[in-house]
């Protein structure tokens, strides 16, 4: 079906375009995550100025919003082409919401959705990477771009398909690029810790590496 392809890639761009963070904090009652904490729409800003409730929906959600597309691809074509074009489309979608005026998160979630769908191997391996960092450094940015520089290489070691190690090189370059301000904060120090509140006056968006 000449259609399928497009019609796929186009449905993960708009299933990804759905903020989790946005949608669970307007349905429990919370600021909008753009305005508040680092203006980040994802789960580490939801835990800032939500809680941990809050926070975990917004993750499940962001992850979900990567792996249904995949799933749904799967079943109708094993074309690693075509699953790795819908997985890119899924987290560009949550990088650039066509719904929310094209400003998204960080793509951490999502990207983990994409690849529990597309290789779950590597999954785990990006997972356990972010989990080792996050709890030996308590910095939700840093654990974010240690898992990403590593992600391609762990697509190379556990899938090593040729449309799936350059759709992994991507997203791990757009994760670094949406990273670029949790790199300078790095550098400097100032970047924030994992479950630190937020407070009335918000700081530069960039603040969060999840989401």
């Amino acid at each position: 079906m000449p259609l399928l392809d497009p019609g796929l890639i186009l449905l993960a761009y708009l299933f990804g375009s759905l903020s989790a963070a946005i949608i669970v904090c307007r349905l429990m009652g919370l600021p909008d995550p753009r305005t508040q904490g680092s203006n980040n729409p994802g789960a580490t800003n939801v835990l800032r100025i939500g809680g941990k409730k809050a926070a975990a929906i917004t993750l499940f959600g962001d992850m979900v919003k990567g792996l249904v597309p995949v799933l749904i691809a799967r079943l109708l074509t094993n074309d690693s082409t075509t699953l790795a074009l819908v997985a890119m489309a899924a987290f560009l979608g949550h990088l650039y919401p066509l719904f929310f005026g094209f400003k998204g998160g960080k793509g951490v979630a999502t990207a983990m959705g994409v690849l529990i769908g597309l290789a779950w191997p590597v999954a785990i391996a990006a997972l356990l990477t972010w989990l080792f960092m996050a709890k030996v450094f308590k910095v939700s940015s840093l654990a974010a771009l240690t898992a990403a520089v590593l992600a391609p290489f762990y697509c190379w070691l556990l899938a090593p398909d040729t449309a799936y190690m350059i759709m992994m090189a991507v997203m791990s370059l757009l994760l670094i690029w949406r990273h670029r301000s949790n790199i300078q904060k790095l550098l400097s120090g100032a970047e924030g810790k994992i479950g630190e509140k937020a407070g009335k006056a918000s700081p530069p968006a960039g603040d969060e590496g999840e989401g």
